[in-house]
């Protein structure tokens, strides 16, 4: 049993893997400025406009934009150990197939369970927002959806017109389906709109930095780091201000704004040449997104007070702030609206692709049905993958309050994270003559800082997400070992030998 758990796939078997061709395979469709459009599109989500204002309003102040760099900088240690072993390992999959091939399957299926936190989950979520603000859009024609039918049944109206019950989450689920129809239909299709998606929200973005540069008030960024104190929000949880810790706790919570590179990898098997396209999109994505946040906020925290973004609510201060100082620019409050849609569209598409090449080469191995690796004989797309996550997210994103996840998204990510650094450092050493595309420098400080710097993430958010990552595993650990380990490709090959 302890053999069977810890076994590792074959990488020379994994390549071989790549090199074949045939009908079942994935088509290669995709270039690096296409990879890196769809990193950004990951990338680029709400976080920029609700964790900025967040940040600042509870733990920063101005200073929220060294808390980007170190965000940033933490994202920087995976996203290098991520576009080695994409480079030297261009399969489906992701975190899971690397893990698999260095630390055994075991821990490969844990991962692989554990990313649907980050990728199906995460999509509903990121859904049930998506119908949030585009009521709000609908708002600007004079439309509007009633509360039952862009609620989940559990929620109830408050105020004026308390009472109402929610029914289901019409456009929730109406936009899952549109991009999960969208990925059946092609990769190279969805990535063409991502990069219609990308351009749209960026453009806005741009606009945000050139017009805001010249409404910022040097006295918002007077001090620049606030002194140390502490900050009590509305539901009476006390956090550090100011400080060290306080731009320590902003790039914790910035640090989200950061998810969706990782999906990249996912879709290593459809590039066109990996080895080199791969760390481009990785790499690329990730450092445009970081100076796009700098500036972004620098701007932002110096046209408005803190304490505007402590009252007028995460969702809308952006809108608030050039609303109330940039006088003429109203209008570019009703953009970024537009580019907030555009952001939850492109986190869905990405989320929704990343999770089925995910459960694609899970399949291909064995551990969860093949349903989830049949390709669509003419769009060469995993199509009934695609159409099972629509149902699965459907029923999260219809049906269940968008809070109720919370932040196990994150912590499924920085988990990936953590093997992903491990993993590069082990095939370092037990595989120094592998061909790679690309190495990491430095190996293995770039490694443990990664390790240590996403482990203390995980700490900071506390024991309660701690108990639902456990929860979850649990239940994927009796699926695994009621199935998977039984119909392991590695445990069948191994029996017929």
């Amino acid at each position: 049993m302890a053999g069977s758990l810890f076994r590792t796939k074959s990488i020379d078997g994994l390549l071989a893997e790549v090199s074949r061709s045939g009908e079942a395979t994935l088509k290669r469709t995709l270039g690096p400025a296409s990879l890196v459009a769809l990193g950004i599109g990951a990338i680029i989500g709400s976080g920029l406009f609700v964790r900025t204002a967040a940040a600042i309003a509870e733990r920063s102040g101005p200073s929220v934009t060294i808390a980007f760099l170190v965000a940033g900088l933490g994202s920087a240690f995976a996203g290098l150990c991520y576009a080695e072993f994409a480079s030297m390992i261009p399969i489906a999959g992701s975190a899971y197939t690397y893990s698999y091939a260095t630390m055994g399957e075991l821990v490969a299926w844990i991962i692989g369970w554990d990313l649907v936190l980050e990728y199906a989950v995460g999509a509903a979520t990121v859904a049930i927002s998506w119908s949030e603000y585009f009521n709000r859009a609908l708002e600007y024609v004079g439309l509007h959806i009633p509360f039952e039918w862009c609620h989940s049944p559990f929620e109830v109206m408050e105020g004026a017109g308390g009472g109402a019950h929610g029914i289901v989450n019409i456009p929730a689920v109406a936009i899952l389906l549109i991009l999960s129809a969208l990925l059946v239909r092609g990769t190279q299709e969805s990535a063409f709109v991502n990069s219609l998606i990308v351009v749209t929200k960026v453009s806005i973005v741009l606009m945000v930095i050139a017009i805001g540069w010249g409404f910022m008030n040097p006295a918002n960024h007077t001090p620049y780091i606030p002194a140390a104190t502490t900050y009590t929000t509305g539901q009476g949880v006390v956090h550090p201000y100011g400080g060290v810790m306080g731009v320590l706790g902003a790039a914790g919570v910035v640090f989200f704004a950061f998810i969706g590179f990782d999906a990249v990898s996912t879709a290593a098997q459809e590039a066109k040449n990996p080895k080199r396209d791969m760390p481009i999109g990785i790499l690329g994505s990730l450092v445009v997104c970081t100076i796009l946040y700098v500036l972004f906020s620098h701007v932002l925290s110096g046209v408005a007070t803190v304490e505007d973004f402590r009252t007028a609510g995460r969702e809308a201060s952006v809108a608030f702030a050039i609303t109330k100082y940039m006088t003429g620019y109203a209008w570019l409050a009703k953009f970024v609206t537009i580019a907030i849609l555009a952001g939850f569209s492109s986190v869905i598409l990405v989320m929704l692709l990343g999770q089925s090449r995910v459960f694609y080469s899970m399949s291909h191995d064995g551990l969860v049905p093949e349903i989830f690796s049949e390709v669509h004989p003419r769009f060469k797309t995993p199509y009934k993958s695609n159409m099972l996550f629509f149902v699965l997210t459907a029923l999260f994103g219809g049906f269940i309050p968008g809070d109720i996840v919370g932040e196990m998204t994150s912590i499924g990510t920085l988990f990936a994270f953590m093997l992903v650094c491990a993993g590069v450092w082990i095939m370092r050493v037990r595989r120094p003559e592998l061909v790679r595309g690309f190495t990491v420098p430095a190996l293995p400080l770039v490694a443990v800082l990664g390790i240590v710097v996403c482990g203390a993430m995980i700490y900071g958010l506390g024991w309660t997400n701690w108990l639902r990552l456990g929860v979850w595993l649990v239940i994927g650990l009796v699926f695994y070992f009621s199935y998977g380990i039984k119909h392991s490709r590695l445990e069948t090959h191994a029996q017929a030998a």
